[in-house]
């Protein structure tokens, strides 16, 4: 029987990018945007606060944009302050490599292992689902999922009872299977 786990965002993700104002290194998304028209152009920016000084840095989204050129549910979303539109804007490589950030998972996020009966079989099929691009340690999801340390899930694999079609070293941010052989 396939097990099913879950990798599911708790908040969003801290911004590691430098404050123009101190030397902090770390930004937290406000949840704001800031629309400016000129003319007939619009500009877009989410607005993130710095965890150290608490000032205020602009992340573009959109730079000199008609407006017909932008759907008109984005603009009411944009206009709403969408929390959602919050978390794909942050995890858009577009919008990521514009604003030179990368994204902090640390404690942002939780594993959803459904039920705990699993343990009195063999074999053991797990299917690991991303609800986002979480960037994640395979060892240590498989080693919380089972509560077991990352030392033991290393020597599981090199043992060769945790097999996957997917390298299980690195990190990895994609749905993937693995199977435990007790």
């Amino acid at each position: 029987m396939l097990e099913n786990w879950a990798v599911v965002p708790t908040c969003l993700p801290t911004v590691r990018r430098r404050c123009h104002a101190c030397a902090s290194q770390r930004l937290r998304a406000s949840g704001k945007f800031r629309v400016n028209a000129n003319h007939k152009l619009l500009d877009v920016w989410l607005l993130a606060l710095c965890t150290a000084c608490g000032e205020t840095a602009k992340l573009t989204v959109l730079e000199r944009m008609t407006v017909s050129a932008i759907r008109p549910g984005l603009l009411d979303r944009l206009h709403a302050n969408d929390s959602g539109l919050t978390a794909e804007l942050l995890q858009e490589p577009a919008v990521q490599r514009r604003n030179r950030f990368t994204l902090d998972w640390d404690n942002a996020w939780r594993l959803d292992t459904g039920r705990s009966d699993h343990l009195d079989r063999d074999v053991i099929d797990v299917a690991v689902r991303f609800a986002a691009r979480i960037p994640v340690r395979p060892t240590r999801l498989i080693g919380d999922g089972f509560g077991l340390s990352r030392a033991e899930v290393d020597r599981l694999i090199t043992e060769g009872k945790v097999v996957s079609a997917v390298r299980l070293s690195g990190k990895l941010s994609g749905d993937f299977t693995f199977t435990l052989k007790r």
